[in-house]
């Protein structure tokens, strides 16, 4: 998931946009930016890391003015660096935008801005959407969007600044072009000023006034007001919402309670789960955190998944996806019950255990016997240096971020997303092509389960 806060006012922008990326600083720890339109040109300011980065690289190169986007992103095209990082900037450097999603048919849409002498410096499908927005801007941002979003495919949002827009009068246009399609997009109204964000939380300190965008619609914020248009390109009226939010609420994002949250985040989990591991234009997959080199997954007599409960299930899933796609064998043991009956395991044999928690201590203890046993071990788990990771050579994160509703939905999503991912890298570290027609779908998947 991505963090998008944007703003247009009186007010100097900067300091206002880094207040909302701390609010959504959990949302992505890749990289952050910002973009603001100076002195009629585009002023953009990244870093790599945390949003504490960008802060000291402000602190040495300030930058100001009265709108601007900022975005704190977790990689899913392009590897988490400065260079990938948003704001991307089209190649005319006329247009700034950042986005928070995947779009589907990038690649087609990139070889022929390419063929028409359109030039990328990122390894992003969002420098794609910069370059196709500006191939039809001529001093309307707005109309470009709307052009430029018929051509997309995928689920997103999107903030756009631009500098060349004048009023009737010839003043310079001050304006944020924004677009939602299956990811949430929130608009705040002020007084003089307007907000956007990908959550509320980021605006509740300057408003409680909000608007929530509906799929497929386009809006232009200014100072003075906010007009939107739904898919059609037909102006519309979206109700205006008052936030009466106390702390708790603001951490619920508004839902009644924290299931319904966490059933309404698996699009996202499920997108930040394999973000950042999947090219989908070269067919690899890659982790940070676990690596199988192919002579071993060769040397594999079979692999064995240990698990209680929801990860139980997640793991009999796992067993048909690896199968399938690896043709490795796959046995499934209920963990609480493993070490009682001395399996049989060796170094011939992968021991993966799986755990939302990473501390579900009869996993922990199986996977303990197993590794005794001189098998392999590697984690499937949520989170970060839990006993389940430590223990392990190798971690397969599912990012589903925290669970606090004791009925699983996310983690449970994100699990059988990470197997199907841990199968097409089996299958790729076995020197078995795979294929695109595998990995469409996967990009797609964020938005069936939205629509689902």
């Amino acid at each position: 998931m991505c963090g998008i806060v944007g703003y247009v006012g009186p007010r100097e922008v900067v300091p206002l946009l880094i207040a909302g990326l701390r609010r959504l600083e959990y949302r992505g720890y890749d990289s952050a930016g910002v973009a603001v339109v100076c002195d009629g040109a585009l002023e953009t300011r990244r870093a790599e890391g945390k949003l504490d980065r960008l802060v000291e690289r402000l602190a040495e190169q300030p930058v100001s003015g009265s709108y601007g986007v900022a975005h704190t992103r977790w990689a899913t095209h392009g590897k988490p660096t400065e260079r990938n990082a948003h704001p991307v900037v089209d190649s005319k450097n006329r247009i700034a935008i950042i986005h928070n999603g995947i779009i589907e048919n990038f690649l087609a849409i990139k070889r022929r801005l390419m063929g028409e002498g359109w030039t990328f410096a990122t390894d992003t499908d969002t420098e794609v959407i910069a370059n196709l927005v500006s191939s039809y801007y001529t001093g309307d941002l707005a109309a470009a969007v709307k052009r430029a979003v018929g051509e997309l495919e995928g689920m997103y949002a999107c903030a756009l600044i631009g500098t060349g827009g004048t009023d009737a009068d010839g003043h310079a246009i001050e304006e944020i072009v924004a677009v939602r399609q299956g990811t949430p997009l929130v608009l705040g109204l002020g007084k003089g000023e307007s907000f956007l964000a990908s959550d509320p939380a980021a605006l509740i300190a300057h408003t409680r006034d909000v608007i929530f965008l509906d799929n497929g619609d386009i809006a232009r914020l200014t100072r003075s007001q906010i007009e939107i248009w739904d898919r059609s390109g037909a102006a519309v009226q979206r109700p205006v919402t008052r936030l009466n939010w106390d702390p708790q609420q603001v951490e619920k994002g508004g839902y009644k309670h924290f299931m319904l949250k966490e059933i309404h985040e698996q699009p996202q989990a499920a997108r930040d789960t394999f973000g950042g591991r999947v090219d989908f234009e070269t067919g690899k997959i890659g982790f940070d955190a676990l690596e199988l080199a192919p002579d071993y997954v060769r040397s594999l007599s079979r692999i064995q998944l240990l698990a209680c409960g929801t990860s139980w299930h997640a793991a009999h899933i796992g067993k048909f996806l690896i199968e399938e796609m690896a043709r490795i064998p796959v046995e499934v043991d209920y963990a609480s019950e493993y070490r009682y009956r001395d399996p049989i395991v060796d170094a011939s044999v992968l021991v993966a255990g799986i755990s939302q928690s990473g501390e579900t201590i009869d996993t922990v203890w199986a996977m303990e016997a197993a590794k005794e046993r001189g098998a392999r071990l590697i984690a499937l788990s949520n989170v970060p240096g839990s006993q389940a990771t430590r223990i392990s050579s190798g971690t397969l994160y599912t990012h589903a971020g925290p669970e606090i509703g004791v009925a699983s939905t996310k983690a449970f999503t994100t699990q059988l997303v990470a197997f199907y991912l841990l199968a097409l890298y089996l299958r790729q570290q076995l020197g078995r092509e795979v294929e695109l027609e595998l990995l469409a779908p996967l990009a797609h998947l964020p938005q069936a389960i939205s629509e689902a």
